[in-house]
């Protein structure tokens, strides 16, 4: 299906049959992504007394409880709740799910920007510098997401142990330049925004919200925060409408599931 989208500023067109789930399918029991040694999600047959939940087992239908932590086991959005003492829930923040988006690859590097606790040498970020470059022909912002895939972009990201590996995480100058630029949500394919081990200081992820001391920015209620998506290399960098489906949850976060549709010939009015 084709649609001809206007808006405020700009028009394009939108084949609707042709979007990319950018998500990492939760295969409970199975491969996944991981982090903080949580406990990977698993699914088990409910059981009682009178009734077992799996037809294998003679059960008169399949009848699940599962187990999931969302932030630690696959692709989640998480909202301003997540670092706050005030209890925000995502579905009182994600307030538009049909976003215009742009989408830019980087490769992780070492740099001189800035981190709290101090970088590391060796330390591989995503920079202000990289980003900047990647945007060099954006001389006007029309999208309100941006989503990064980092290099080498390979399958492993679907079932990586985050916790074997040192996963890329912004510099407090590339985080500064996101919010400067106006971006309401952020997509990346890294467990955290931050380093996983950072003493608890979330440098990244305040910086996005903008708060302090654990207070919550009502400006900052309407962003979010999406990690562990997968993008294939058939998904070019560009302009794009996304779809950002969540779980329904009452919680800072919830299991979520990003669609891209090509933007195709993006006019301004």
């Amino acid at each position: 299906m084709k649609a001809k989208i206007e808006t405020n500023k700009y028009f394009f067109e939108v084949d609707f049959s042709k979007g990319k789930d950018i998500s990492i399918p939760m295969l409970f029991n199975g491969k996944q992504p991981s982090t903080y040694n949580v406990p990977k999600a698993v699914s088990k047959p409910y059981k009682d007394m009178q009734f077992i939940g799996d037809t294998r087992a003679g059960g008169p239908c399949n009848f699940e409880t599962y187990t999931i932590t969302p932030h630690c086991n696959g692709t989640h959005t998480e909202c301003v709740g997540h670092i706050t003492t005030e209890r925000v829930s995502i579905l009182n923040c994600l307030n538009e799910e049909i976003i215009i988006s742009k989408l830019i690859t980087v490769l992780p590097e070492e740099s001189n920007e800035n981190y709290i606790p101090t970088l590391n040498k060796k330390e591989l970020v995503i920079s202000k510098k990289q980003i900047e470059i990647s945007l060099k022909d954006i001389k006007d912002n029309v999208f309100d997401a941006l989503i990064i895939r980092t290099l080498p972009n390979t399958i492993q990201k679907k079932h990586t142990d985050y916790m074997q590996t040192n996963p890329a995480f912004f510099t407090i100058e590339a985080m500064e330049y996101i919010v400067n630029l106006g971006i309401k949500h952020l997509l990346v394919d890294t467990p955290s925004v931050d380093r996983l081990f950072d003493d608890g200081v979330l440098s990244a992820h305040n910086i996005f919200w903008e708060t302090s001391e654990k207070l919550l920015n009502k400006e900052a209620v309407s962003k979010t925060i999406t990690e562990m998506v997968f993008i294939h290399d058939d998904v070019k960098d560009g302009d794009y409408l996304l779809n950002l489906q969540i779980a329904p949850f009452f919680a800072d976060a919830a299991p979520s599931r990003p669609i891209l549709y090509k933007i195709n010939d993006l006019q301004k009015k």
